[in-house]
């Protein structure tokens, strides 16, 4: 994610008055920013920037009232803190994201939720593998009542990459290599590059 199409929402949310666009268009930049702020070369400050142009993004997106994004807005935030090392403080804002999605019914971004959230619980303790397990089977199994497929792949990713640093090499390759093959030729994702680079290494 570059920051060219949130700087392009903010702009339409301001000449348009708005507020959802510019909330959306705000959280999009933090997320870039943070992003960017990983990559060899970048300064701290950039991170730190972009933290808090997401959290001003959520603060605004609230204000309008409006609930449908904000799972996935914390969802967000909460895999932002675990990139600039502080999984703990994002657990807190998926739990939240969970319980705004169970009070208002939008469970599309369910899936990656539970996946985020063994992530960050294997990020902040890495002793914690049983309840992560739990977390990607669980994100699995909504993903694949929803027919989402693409939720499918990163969650059996996040499953697969455990099984991997747990040793169980054969069982980690058959659990991907069967979600990886339901993809047909016209797929070309980052996540299908990366599941193809993780079938390569346990194979």
């Amino acid at each position: 994610m570059t920051q060219e199409p949130a700087e392009a929402i903010i702009a339409l949310g301001a000449e348009q008055g708005f507020a959802v666009f510019s909330a959306t268009g705000t959280i999009m930049r933090g997320w870039a920013l943070v992003a960017q702020g990983r990559a060899p070369g970048a300064g701290q400050g950039q991170e730190e920037e972009g933290m808090a142009q997401l959290q001003q993004g959520l603060a605004a997106w609230r204000a309008t009232g409006a609930e449908v994004f904000r799972p996935y807005g914390l969802a967000l935030l909460a895999e932002a803190y675990a990139k600039v090392g502080q999984p703990e403080e994002g657990l807190p804002l998926l739990a939240e994201a969970l319980a705004v999605a169970n009070d208002k019914g939008e469970r599309r971004w369910d899936a990656e939720l539970y996946r985020l959230q063994g992530e960050l619980l294997l990020a902040h303790a890495a002793e914690q593998h049983t309840e992560a397990e739990t977390c990607f089977r669980q994100a699995i199994d909504v993903a694949r009542h929803q027919q989402a497929k693409s939720w499918e792949l990163r969650a059996t990713m996040s499953l697969t990459r455990l099984w991997q640093r747990q040793g169980k090499r054969g069982e980690a390759r058959q659990l991907l290599a069967e979600v990886y093959g339901w993809f047909t030729e016209g797929f070309d994702t980052a996540d299908l590059h990366e599941a193809r680079a993780l079938l390569e290494e346990l194979g």
